[in-house]
This record gives C-alpha cells, structure tokens and sequence, in this order.
C-alpha cells in the first residue's frame, strides 16, 4: 500500500514538471533580417508528396571522372512522376545546358546546347530516333 501512495505522488510530481516544461518552451525562430527574407541558401532542395517520395528536386552535383571522362559541376532540376522516374530534366554545367522532356514508355525529347553545338533529339513510341542538328 505504501509503495502504490509513493509512485502515485511521483507520477503526480512528473505530470507537474512535464506540464510548467511543455508551457514554458518557445516555439523555434530564425534570426531574421531583410537579407535572409529574401534569399534561401542551400546546397539542393527536394519536394516531396504525402508518401514521402521525392516529386521535383533542384540538386548540386561535384565535377566526377567516369571511365576516364570528366563531368564538370552542375546544377539539375528535376520533375518526377508518381512512378519515380524523371520526367522533366534541365540541367547547366561548364560545357552547356539541356532540356528532358520524357515518358520512359512513350519516348523522349531532349534539347541540348554545348560549346560544340547544339541538337534536338527525338525518340518516340516505337523506338525510332531522330537528331536535329544546324
């Protein structure tokens, strides 16, 4: 019986202290000044739908060397379907930038500007493939 008044007066006591903490926390703000208003500084930013899956992200990418083929640093800005699969890319780096408009069954667009030149590439529902050049 003791035992049961003794954790009845610490649950009491807890309950006390967990309500003066919760009524005493203030609520999270940024320092602000005009400047910060109006410019977010980040390295990428993504958006996501109410599954929790990426739907459009805007992302930096490092210079990398692949099989012996510098890739310069860029940004890309992507459009995703529900399916996950990019639907809308645009993308900029040292060399150039670009524009993907896909459906991964349906085909694809893409227009492309490059220090060499640019092009239009076409590929459409049976897989035929189409470049535009001046």
């Amino acid at each position: 019986m003791k035992t049961q008044k003794i954790a009845f007066v610490l649950t009491v006591i807890n309950l006390i202290v967990m309500i003066v903490v919760l009524t005493r926390i203030n609520p999270a703000t940024a320092q602000q000044s005009q400047q910060e208003l109006q410019v977010i500084r980040a390295r990428g930013l993504e958006i996501i739908d109410s599954m929790g899956r990426t739907r459009a992200s805007i992302s930096f990418h490092s210079a990398v060397t692949q099989n012996g083929k510098l890739y310069p640093a860029g940004i890309l800005f992507r459009l995703i379907d529900t399916k996950g699969q990019p639907s809308v890319k645009i993308g900029v780096d040292e060399n150039g930038s670009g524009i993907s408009l896909s459906n991964e069954s349906q085909g694809y667009i893409q227009v492309i500007s490059k220090e060499s030149g640019g092009f239009i590439k076409i590929k459409n529902v049976d897989g035929k493939e189409k470049t535009l050049q001046p």
